[in-house]
Formats: structure tokens, C-alpha cells, sequence
């Protein structure tokens, strides 16, 4: 996703309803839509700004992504595991487009 499509992404209802919000449930914000943030942030930096704590983000979202690639449902579309991608910059559905 760009920086944004991303961003707009964020704005959603569907961006707000998925993710991890802790143990105890009472983050107001899930740990993906925290991480959307942060990459829209990344996508406007700089390459020779970025810091050792922005490249271990990225591998996190790497890493995130993999993992979730691996575990694609029935309904792609209209999934919380498309949103949740999503949240962490990833849109699934772009990779059928080519």
C-alpha cells in the first residue's frame, strides 16, 4: 500500500475494528493501527533518516506480514485478516492485481 492509501486506510471503521488490543483488552488503539501510524511515518522519511529502531520496525512488519500470509482464509475479502494486513500496510487483494 502507499503511504496514502495507507493513511486513508487508518481512518476507518474497519482499520479500528481489528487487532490485538492487549491482554486485558483496554488499549484504545490495537498494536497494527499503532504500527499503520508508524509506517506512514517511515514512507515519508528520508532513507538516510532512518534510525536502527525504523529498520527494526520494518523487520517486525516483515515478519508480521509472512506469518499472516501463511494463514489466508476462505473470504480474502471482506476479512479481519485482510484488515489486519492491512493495518500493518499490506493489502492482500493488491497481490492479485499483479
Amino acid at each position: 500500500m502507499t503511504a496514502a492509501e495507507l493513511r486513508d486506510w487508518l481512518h476507518t471503521d474497519e482499520s479500528r475494528s481489528v487487532g490485538w488490543k492487549g491482554a486485558d483488552g483496554r488499549r484504545r488503539e490495537s498494536v497494527g493501527h499503532a504500527s499503520g501510524r508508524r509506517i506512514v511515518e517511515l514512507l515519508a522519511k528520508p532513507a538516510v533518516q532512518l534510525t536502527e529502531e525504523d529498520y527494526a520496525h520494518m523487520r517486525k512488519v516483515v515478519g508480521f506480514v509472512r506469518r499472516h500470509r501463511a494463514q489466508e482464509p476462505a473470504n480474502r475479502v471482506t476479512s479481519r485478516w485482510r484488515y489486519s494486513l492491512m493495518n500493518w500496510g499490506h493489502d492482500p487483494l493488491k497481490d492479485d492485481a499483479g
